[in-house]
């Protein structure tokens, strides 16, 4: 792959610049010209730009926005190994850029599209992700002293990257981390207070608990089962509660109104009573009126009968004196006779005039017996009109009485029978027909006791379930808490399975790279730093440690070496590794990466980077690579920020 062109619209502290880049190229600017702002503008076009800090103080797109500027973009033109050329421009304000074939036919979209990164042109035709493109074309500049900690730190890097293919990952590093993070995030069966020891420890102790609060549940159960039933009970009990009084209500209703028939038939008798009473008192006035009729009757048949006793004697005095005047003829007798009849008439006379006073007196009395006749006949018929209107009400509340015999037994009837159909789910046609029978004061009496002592049953059940539901509480907390520590338990042993196949996954990745891929980096490395160092080392061998192989024959671990010849493994290895990894020969773009070089390694290492078949781009800050290019007659592009 050869970068061609290079187009900055935008881009950090860079504004209008076009590069030209061939096989070898110099970069030259003083320092904050803008050097490593143009190696991350070629990441970047490649990639993308990252708003994420990665923890950082500043992420790249605040950090090369440009100030004022509503621009923020710039274009890349290179060639693959295959000599397709394509442009890429990318406005950093979107996250895809617009990709042109050398047709320039857009052709963005014949690429995937990552929903976080964006298009993954670049992955798809080099086959290297960002990490790996950084650490392998790109040396940026280190700003650090040169001392043993440096030598450590590049020693560090190359062991890296011998061992994993990346500087920044250690084998040895990320095992140890790996075993780091499970002893610290999970635990080992050898290790105390750790989240698995814990978790275990307190499965044990739930699990006691469980043991001790076990009956809880059953006990729970069975109390709730009874109090189910007695509430089944107070309900049946309810219900029949109500059919009683329903029961009850149409009886009372029945009494009431049989007693309000019975009120009218009291009446009735009363008015049969006054009648009998008023036809005794009739004929009492009847017997009264008969009688005076009788003594006036016998009145007259006195007086007549005396009348004719006066006659009677009357004509036996006559006769006597006649018979005596002619038979007898003694004067005296004869005179005593014949006086006889004057003195009887005399007598008559004066009884008659008695007798007219008496018959005076015995008019006014009959009179009055008339008039008190014409009362009693009078009162007599004022009784026929009272006994006349009784029989009337009488006769009116009988009909009264069996018109409400008969609405009384039709509701009571229809009332029965809305209690029957009703209930008739609950109870039998003979059950309840039997009720309005029976005592149901005594039934609503024994069936409230029948409540109230199954509702003292239910308060002493409840309070039983209420003294088992802490336990229970507990019990189901326990149970939670047992099951989320299980669930804890299992993730923290997944985990451990996880780290363990890591580790293995890890060790299988570095004993295959040790087997297959180290023998050919020991075979490019010590190729590359025999041409970088003039043939003085000529083999390095990179295992567990790195040893380097000394013109006499000895070997030496890698730090003993000073840091220079340290640099040179480092960009001896790096090169070894982008060979390997990819089939594009990558552009190698280095930012300083000489500046622990003596002339003569760099002399030796500008020789061998103008020999290979990678671009090659320097950026420096100094004149020492255009010198020691100009000296060996190696032709180069140069270009000044």
């Amino acid at each position: 792959m050869k970068i061609e062109k290079i187009k900055i619209n935008s881009y950090g502290n860079l504004k209008n610049k076009e590069i030209n880049l061939e096989k070898l190229n110099i970069i030259y600017g003083k320092n904050e010209s803008g050097k490593s702002t143009l190696l991350n503008f070629i990441k970047n076009i490649f990639y993308g730009i990252s708003k994420n800090k990665n923890g950082r103080n500043i992420s790249d797109y605040d950090k090369y926005l440009p100030w004022g500027e509503k621009d923020f973009s710039g274009k890349i033109k290179y060639q693959l190994d295959n000599n397709s050329d394509f442009e890429v421009y990318r406005d950093f304000n979107k996250k895809n850029p617009e990709i042109y074939n050398e047709q320039l036919e857009d052709i963005s979209n014949n690429f995937k599209i990552d929903k976080k990164t964006g298009n993954q042109f670049f992955i798809e035709q080099t086959n290297i992700d960002e990490n790996t493109f950084m650490s392998t074309a790109f040396s940026m500049q280190k700003e650090v002293v040169v001392d043993s900690t440096m030598q450590g730190v590049l020693l560090q890097k190359v062991a890296n990257l011998a061992e994993s293919g990346s500087e920044d990952v250690s084998y040895k590093k990320a095992l140890s981390n790996i075993n780091n993070m499970l002893l610290n995030e999970v635990g080992t069966s050898n290790s105390k207070e750790r989240p698995i020891n814990i978790a275990q420890s307190n499965i044990k102790q739930y699990t006691i608990d469980l043991m001790t609060n076990s009956d809880a549940k059953e006990k729970r159960y069975k109390v709730e089962e009874e109090i189910n039933k007695v509430k089944s009970e107070i309900k049946e009990e309810n219900g029949k509660e109500k059919l009683l009084n329903s029961v009850k209500s149409l009886i009372d209703k029945n009494i009431i109104e049989k007693e309000k028939i019975k009120i009218k038939n009291n009446i009735l008798d009363e008015n049969n009573n006054k009648i009998k009473k008023l036809d005794n008192e009739k004929d009492n006035l009847l017997n009264k009126i008969k009688n005076i009729d009788e003594n006036f009757d016998n009145n007259l048949k006195n007086k007549k009968s005396k009348k004719l006793i006066n006659f009677i004697i009357i004509i036996f005095l006559i006769i006597i004196n006649i018979l005596n005047f002619i038979f007898i003829k003694n004067k005296i007798i004869n005179i005593i006779l014949f006086l006889l009849l004057p003195i009887y008439f005399i007598y008559l006379f004066i009884k008659i005039n008695k007798n007219k006073k008496i018959k005076k007196l015995e008019e006014e009395k009959i009179n009055k017996i008339k008039l008190k006749n014409e009362e009693i006949k009078k009162q007599m018929d004022i009784l026929d009109g009272q006994i006349e209107l009784l029989e009337k009400n009488s006769e009116e509340t009988k009909d009264e009485i069996k018109n409400m015999e008969n609405i009384l037994e039709e509701k009571s009837n229809i009332e029965k029978n809305t209690i029957i159909n009703s209930n008739k789910n609950n109870y039998s046609y003979e059950y309840i027909n039997n009720l309005f029978n029976s005592n149901v004061d005594l039934l609503i009496s024994t069936n409230q006791r029948k409540i109230n002592e199954l509702n003292l049953q239910l308060h002493k059940l409840e309070i039983d379930r209420d003294n088992i539901d802490p336990k229970l509480e507990k019990l189901v907390h326990t149970e939670e808490l047992l099951e989320i520590e299980q669930e804890n338990l299992d993730k923290l042993q997944k985990r451990a399975e996880e780290y363990n196949l890591a580790k293995e996954i890890l060790d299988e990745a570095y004993t295959e790279m040790k087997k297959n891929i180290t023998p050919k980096f020991n075979q490019s490395l010590s190729k590359n730093i025999e041409k970088i160092s003039n043939g003085k080392y000529k083999n390095i061998i990179i295992n567990d440690n790195i040893t380097v192989e000394l013109e006499d024959g000895r070997y030496v671990p890698a730090e003993s070496l000073s840091i220079g010849t340290i640099e040179q493994i480092y960009l001896s290895l790096r090169l070894a590794i982008m060979n390997e990894i990819t089939k594009e020969k990558l552009p190698v773009m280095l930012d300083e990466a000489f500046a622990y070089y003596d002339d003569e390694r760099l002399e030796a290492a500008l020789e061998f980077l103008s020999k290979i078949d990678n671009q090659v781009i320097f950026f420096t800050c100094t004149d020492r690579e255009k010198n020691l290019l100009d000296k060996k007659n190696i032709k180069y592009n140069y270009i000044s920020l």
